[in-house]
C-alpha cells in the first residue's frame, strides 16, 4: 500500500495566481469588512488577467497589487471585474449560502498538524526548499504502510541537480528520515525557465494541494479569492475545525466531516461524520454551520487570505486548524 501527495512552492505559476486573487481580496477586506468576493487570476507569459465579480466600498489598484505579488512592474495587466449578481446577492443578502455544494473536513493523528503523512512530509520538503532557494518547484513524496519513504521527487528551478541532491540529503537528516531508494532530483535535468516565463499560471487548479492530497476527496469549488458567504470556502474551513475537533474528542485516527449546502439557504442540507469509519450525524451543529456564524467565530472578515494561498489552508496554523 502506497501513498503519494505532491506540493509546490509559492512561486509556481499556479500557487502565484492563488496569491493574487487572495491578495486583492486581502486589500478589500482590509477596507470594507462586507466585501463580496470571487477573483479568478490567469498569468503567464508578461501577462496576467483578473476577472470575476467584487462588490466592495474600498478602493484597490489591482495592478498594483499584482506588481506587489509579482515583484515585478513590468507585466500587463487586463481587469475585467463585474459586480455580484443581483440573483445571487438576494439569497446572500438574507443569510444564505453563495452557492450550493459538499465540502470536505479531514484530520487524522499521524502528525501533529492532522494531515496526511505523505502530504505532510511533501509540503514540510518544498518548504525547506523554498527557505534555501526562494523559486518555482515541486515537490512529491511516496510512503509505504510503514510511513516510510519510498520514492522522493524534487524539481526545483535554478538548482543544480547535485545541490538538490544535498539539501534532500539534509533534509532527510534533519527529520531522521531514512534515504529511499529512489530518488528523482530535477529528473528533466536542470532547468532555469520558471514561473510566468515557462508556463502560465490560473487560479483554483491546485485544489488538491490546497486541502489534504489526494487521499482525501474534494466536494466543493476552489478557495482563493472567495469571501467568506462562499461556503465552498468557508464551509471548507469550518468542516475541518470540526474534524480536528472531533479527532481530540474522540481520540481516533482518522475524521472526515461532510457539509452540503444549497444556493440561498443558511442551514446544510447534510452535516455528517465519519469517525473511524463509523458514522455520526451532527445536525445538532447546524447552526454552527451557517455561513454568518461561520464568518464571526472563524474571523473570515479579517484580511488574511494570501498567506493560505501559498502552502495549502489546513495544518498550518490558522484559526480553522
Amino acid at each position: 500500500m502506497l501513498k503519494t501527495a505532491e506540493s509546490v512552492s509559492p512561486k509556481h505559476p499556479d500557487k502565484v495566481c492563488d496569491r493574487i486573487a487572495d491578495a486583492i481580496l486581502d486589500e478589500c477586506l482590509r477596507q470594507d469588512k462586507d466585501t463580496r468576493s470571487a477573483i479568478e487570476v490567469l498569468g503567464g507569459h508578461g501577462s496576467v488577467v483578473v476577472i470575476g465579480e467584487l462588490q466592495t466600498k474600498g478602493y484597490v489598484n489591482i495592478r498594483s497589487v499584482v506588481h506587489s505579488v509579482l515583484g515585478d512592474d513590468s507585466y500587463g495587466v487586463l481587469t475585467n471585474i463585474a459586480r455580484q449578481s443581483p440573483e445571487i446577492a438576494q439569497g446572500v443578502d438574507i443569510g444564505g449560502a453563495g452557492d450550493q455544494g459538499v465540502m470536505i473536513g479531514y484530520a487524522c493523528n499521524e502528525n501533529e498538524e492532522f494531515i496526511p503523512q505523505e502530504y505532510y512530509l511533501a509540503r514540510k520538503l518544498n518548504r525547506f526548499l523554498y527557505k534555501q532557494n526562494p523559486q518555482d518547484g515541486k515537490t512529491q513524496i511516496t510512503i509505504n504502510k510503514y510511513g516510510e519513504i519510498e520514492a522522493l521527487v524534487a524539481s526545483w528551478a535554478n538548482t543544480k541537480r547535485s545541490d538538490l541532491h544535498s539539501l534532500v540529503l539534509d533534509w532527510l537528516n534533519k527529520n531522521s528520515l531514512k534515504e529511499p531508494a529512489t530518488l528523482y532530483l530535477n529528473p528533466a535535468g536542470d532547468w532555469s525557465i520558471s514561473g510566468f516565463d515557462a508556463d502560465t499560471g490560473l487560479s483554483g487548479r491546485k485544489i488538491v494541494i490546497d486541502n489534504y492530497g489526494p487521499r482525501v476527496p474534494i466536494g466543493g469549488g476552489s478557495f482563493s479569492g472567495k469571501d467568506g458567504t462562499k461556503v465552498d470556502r468557508s464551509g471548507a474551513y469550518k468542516a475541518r475545525q470540526t474534524a480536528v475537533k472531533l479527532l481530540k474528542e474522540h481520540n481516533a485516527k482518522e475524521v472526515f466531516v461532510r457539509v452540503g449546502y444549497a444556493i440561498g439557504e443558511k442551514y446544510p442540507v447534510e452535516l455528517s461524520a465519519i469517525i473511524d469509519g463509523e458514522y455520526k450525524s451532527l445536525i445538532d451543529l447546524k447552526e454552527e454551520f451557517t455561513p454568518e456564524n461561520i464568518i464571526n467565530t472563524l474571523k473570515l472578515q479579517d484580511s488574511k487570505f494570501e498567506k493560505t494561498a501559498e502552502y495549502g489552508h489546513f495544518g498550518n496554523g490558522f484559526t480553522w486548524g
